[in-house]
């Protein structure tokens, strides 16, 4: 059959390489560039798995900036565009994904939407009440940047939205994609989905920010996180995942997901919710308190991106802690070889490795590689595991 997806981002593009190795695929993406990337079968985004597909492994895939191209005659269309938390109105921006349904209904009325893009709980049924059609399901992604296809073919399970055989004939399009065999697979309501992706991030969210704040305690009171974390983390209730002490939770969902959440608990009791947000704005104070108390004369911040192997640096936390540090008037020098730009957000861009390390006298990074091993005395960072 064919398949319509709008949006060339992790989940998006991930969902189209998926789905591509036994249909007919259409990605549709604003951006003229990353079309012409994905036609000459090179991935936009830096994803080891897409990328050894997209050269080694027969798909139906394309790629297009029409919408009329993309989903004429299509029998699902995914939605997959971003969204982003308005911290004016306290809501999800779903613009882009409510322009996307609109293009749908006008071009192939018959189209099963499938939304993949994170939404408000309760959005679904808005917009089926809005645009006065059923044809919407929400189906949660839950997905690591770098390893966006890596976890659509081994799945930690998968969420429909709708109790139905069309959301099961769905779920069976993912299944026969996946190479993971016996995937537990959820039917719930829209509203139960929406709420899913949310809670689940929002726990990852707390999690990090558990690590995190038992580390700000360790490192002010000089005993050693690494050997606390283990402590607790053999008991099996606990685990040795997710547990890599960081500047924060950042990203592509983390932030707005959990905002969002909290938003929606506006009129219900709740401490949890507010306290995982206000922590990670409290562990960035805590960092950047830490560099400064070195007296720096100039501070160089290696990499902008949240994790190693990925090239999004969207709301990364060490933003944040760039933007304490020049508030103080402190000079910083930006190591990141993404950019082209000489300068990022008021601080001058250096992209050969070996000229910022001479040029600064404190190099800051959420995450530790193999380039800083010879500089590690000016290294400063709370990466105790080079991973997560």
């Amino acid at each position: 059959m064919k398949i319509a997806v709008a949006g060339m981002g992790y989940v998006g593009l991930s969902n189209a390489v998926l789905l591509s190795q036994r249909h007919e695929v259409v990605v549709l993406d604003i951006v003229k560039e990353k079309v012409e990337m994905l036609l000459e079968k090179r991935s936009p985004l830096a994803d080891h798995d897409i990328q050894a597909f997209l050269e080694n492994v027969p798909l139906d895939l394309t790629a297009t900036t029409e919408a009329d191209i993309a989903f004429d005659e299509a029998a699902y269309v995914v939605i997959a565009t971003p969204t982003n938390y308005d911290p004016e109105k306290k809501f999800f921006d779903t613009s882009s994904v409510e322009g996307v349904i609109v293009q749908v209904l006008e071009v192939n009325p018959e189209a099963v939407i499938i939304v993949k893009s994170t939404v408000p709980v309760g959005w679904t049924e808005k917009m089926k009440s809005q645009y006065n059609t059923d044809a919407i399901i929400f189906s949660p992604e839950f997905l690591r940047e770098g390893q966006a296809l890596y976890d659509n073919l081994y799945p930690s399970r998968i969420v429909i939205g709708e109790q139905s055989s069309r959301a099961k004939a769905f779920a069976n399009l993912l299944v026969e994609g996946a190479r993971k065999e016996d995937i537990d697979i959820v039917y719930t309501d829209a509203t139960e989905a929406e709420a899913i992706k949310l809670f689940a991030n929002t726990y990852l969210a707390m999690r990090i920010s558990f690590f995190n704040e038992l580390d700000s305690y360790a490192e002010l009171r000089d005993l050693d996180s690494k050997k606390i974390i283990e402590g607790i983390g053999y008991d099996p209730r606990i685990g040795m995942h997710y547990n890599n002490p960081s500047f924060g939770y950042g990203g592509y969902c983390l932030p707005k997901d959990t905002k969002q959440l909290l938003a929606n608990y506006e009129d219900v009791p709740n401490n949890i919710m507010g306290a995982i947000v206000d922590a990670n704005k409290t562990r960035k104070d805590h960092i950047a308190a830490q560099i400064l108390s070195r007296g720096p004369k100039v501070v160089g911040i290696y990499r902008l991106t949240m994790k190693t192997g990925a090239d999004n640096f969207r709301d990364s936390a060490v933003l944040g802690v760039m933007r304490r540090i020049q508030e103080q008037g402190i000079p910083v020098i930006v190591y990141e070889p993404s950019l082209d730009e000489k300068e990022f957000n008021q601080a001058r861009v250096e992209n050969n490795i070996e000229a910022f390390k001479e040029a600064v006298d404190i190099i800051v990074a959420n995450r530790i590689t193999k380039e800083l091993s010879a500089v590690l005395d000016k290294v400063y960072t709370r990466d105790l595991y080079s991973r997560d």
